[in-house]
């Protein structure tokens, strides 16, 4: 076989398999609101980022009517965001939400209540290495929740 009918080959594989890896990789929107002077909210948004989520921010003054629009009222954090029709509450891992999307439960998302240290987020260098040991909660569409995730 010479080289040129093999370029053409690789050519072709290339054309009809990358339109549906580019497609099957497309990043998952994420829609955050939080306030405008909020590090640690910007470095959960970088954090969503760097795992592969497309996120948009919108500063708000206050962030508590979103939180109560969500479902997430008792469960409050400084930042709430939206991703597949779920709320996440606060310092949330990338990966819980990755399981979350995934598993598809009924609920109305994810919170890490309060700014639980070692979160992410919470997790720079200016925390010094602390960690608080804290629950990544499944919140339901009636408000209650059980423990989705430990942090240890």
């Amino acid at each position: 076989m010479t080289i040129a009918p093999l370029v053409r080959r690789l050519a072709l594989a290339a054309a009809l398999g990358l339109p549906g890896l580019a497609a099957a990789q497309a990043p998952t929107p994420v829609e955050v609101w939080k306030t405008p002077t909020c590090g640690c909210c910007e470095d959960w948004v970088k954090h969503m980022r760097d795992n592969g989520f497309a996120v948009t921010t919108h500063d708000v003054s206050d962030t508590g009517p979103i939180r109560r629009n969500a479902g997430m009222a008792d469960h409050g954090s400084c930042h709430t965001a939206v991703v597949g029709g779920y709320a996440i509450e606060g310092h949330v891992p990338a990966s819980d939400v990755r399981r979350l999307l995934l598993e598809k439960p009924d609920a109305a998302g994810l919170a890490a209540p309060g700014m639980p240290l070692g979160s992410p987020g919470m997790d720079g260098p200016e925390y010094g290495g602390r960690k608080t040991p804290h629950d990544v909660l499944l919140v339901d569409k009636r408000g209650g929740s059980k423990v989705f995730q430990a942090y240890r």
